[in-house]
């Protein structure tokens, strides 16, 4: 009679033979969850001039009641209007923003703002990093990298709930194209306004078009500091460049240089913030 060979299996899963140990189980961690508030009950603002208003209301000055941030000109509707209503965009919303800041001038502002324990914080700042005399001038990326880092660990510090939402730097060479059509934003643009960008605004040389391309390439290298950055953080939302692909027009800039965005123009950076920042997701990301 032919013999039967039966052939068992060991269990699958039983444990390990005495005097052995066994391996512990690997399992992925979770990513943590983003966190974003779409209607904050406070804001503060930090920035340069165009948070400032520079330029919107006359010749050389700040115009804070024209600011797309926290701005209480009704014909503007600034991000505070539409998220904190007219009352409380005058009671809840500070602007902390310094014409002429760059970078480098960021964590002392958010050190200022996070002292109210907003629940939003609006961030414009980059365009006087590369709108120097010269290109060699530009703040380095790996500077401009440095303080908004740590920038947002001075806000963290004293308000870790706080959103944050960034928004790119405007694209400077097309600011030069929209203007440069215009005599007198040319003859404002002679007393220095970013010379890298704006100065010889008529020169279409080889040299002019190699300088401009170096600050329009210093400008697309800070955005993508800024989507970096804020990646890194929990609350915290960049516009996936809206501000950078916006086509101002002539009738966006300032009267005064062609340059800084007039009250249409603050009123179109307003809306590109409210959309973005009541938005079920954020907007994507191209850079």
């Amino acid at each position: 009679m032919a013999a039967t060979v039966v052939i068992t299996a060991g269990p699958v899963g039983c444990d390990a033979p005495p005097g052995t140990q066994r391996e512990p189980v690997k399992r992925p961690k979770p990513s943590p969850t983003r966190v974003w508030d779409r209607a904050p009950g406070s804001l503060a603002a930090v920035g340069d001039s165009i948070t400032r208003g520079f330029d919107a209301c006359s010749l050389f000055a700040d115009c804070p009641e024209a600011s797309w941030a926290t701005g209480t000109d009704t014909t503007v509707r600034s991000l505070a209007q539409r998220l904190l209503g007219t009352t409380g965009a005058k009671r809840r919303a500070w602007n902390h923003a310094r014409s002429g800041a760059r970078m480098a001038d960021l964590p002392a502002q958010m050190t200022e703002a996070a002292v109210r324990r907003p629940e939003l914080v609006t961030v414009m700042v980059g365009a006087n990093d590369a709108c120097r005399d010269t290109p060699a001038q530009m703040t380095p990326v790996a500077e401009f990298t440095e303080s908004f880092t740590a920038a947002m660990r001075s806000l963290r510090r004293s308000a870790p709930g706080t959103h944050v939402y960034v928004s790119s730097v405007p694209d400077l060479k097309r600011l030069w194209s929209t203007g440069r059509g215009n005599p007198l934003g040319k003859q404002i643009w002679k007393l220095g306004i970013c010379a890298s960008m704006l100065g010889d605004a008529d020169d279409l040389g080889r040299a002019a078009e190699e300088r401009r391309a170096l600050v329009h390439d210093r400008v697309v290298a800070y955005n993508r500091v800024l989507r970096d950055v804020c990646a890194k953080d929990l609350r915290c939302r960049y516009d996936g460049d809206a501000v950078f692909d916006y086509r101002f027009t002539g009738e966006q800039l300032s009267p005064w240089d062609w340059f800084h965005p007039s009250r249409n123009g603050q009123r179109r950076l307003a809306e590109i913030a409210y959309r973005n920042i009541t938005a079920p997701r954020p907007p994507a990301e191209s850079n």
